[in-house]
């Protein structure tokens, strides 16, 4: 019996340290939530201070509006519009000479790099081994059923050159 009730305590003060635990969880999440709660009242009242502001903004700027548009005649209303497209425009007007600016430049720096790439391409020459005489040596050579290796050794010409010559007269 004995040992009945020291399991009996046992389990009553551990359900109460569960309880307690509990009941501090619960008051912890309170204060975070209370905390959560009380910034977003804050925000809340910043905001409809703000509204308060911006209506009150508007009411005057709506009272100046109906002021000035009876004071002001067509002319200068057109005035006035001429003034606002033309701040508009402004901008877009300098990106777009900038724009074509630096399309330019990279014309001419197009022009220059196709330029060099001419002039380096017209050095550029077919071997002097490889000319008329020797084109048709190896054609005749290769129609005979000369191999390629055995051409370029009898010619003295590398087996590229005999491909190559192969190659433009569409034999090979």
């Amino acid at each position: 019996m004995n040992y009945l009730q020291f399991n009996i305590e046992y389990i009553v003060v551990v359900m109460a340290g569960i309880i307690l635990y509990l009941l501090y969880y619960v008051y912890a999440k309170d204060a975070s939530y209370t905390r959560n709660i009380r910034s977003v009242a804050s925000v809340v009242e910043e905001m409809n201070r703000e509204l308060f502001y911006l209506k009150k903004n508007l009411t005057e700027t709506q009272g100046s509006i109906k002021e000035n548009s009876q004071r002001m005649n067509d002319e200068a209303i057109y005035e006035e519009i001429e003034r606002s497209v033309y701040d508009m425009v402004q901008p877009l007007s300098l990106g777009i000479k900038q724009l074509q600016d630096n399309l330019n430049t990279i014309d001419i720096e197009v022009s220059k790099r196709i330029a060099h790439l001419e002039s380096g391409v017209k050095q550029i020459s077919i071997p002097t081994s490889v000319h008329g005489n020797d084109d048709e040596k190896i054609i005749s050579l290769f129609k005979k059923g000369v191999s390629v290796e055995a051409i370029s050794k009898k010619l003295h010409i590398s087996q590229p050159e005999v491909e190559f010559v192969l190659k433009i007269n569409k034999i090979k």
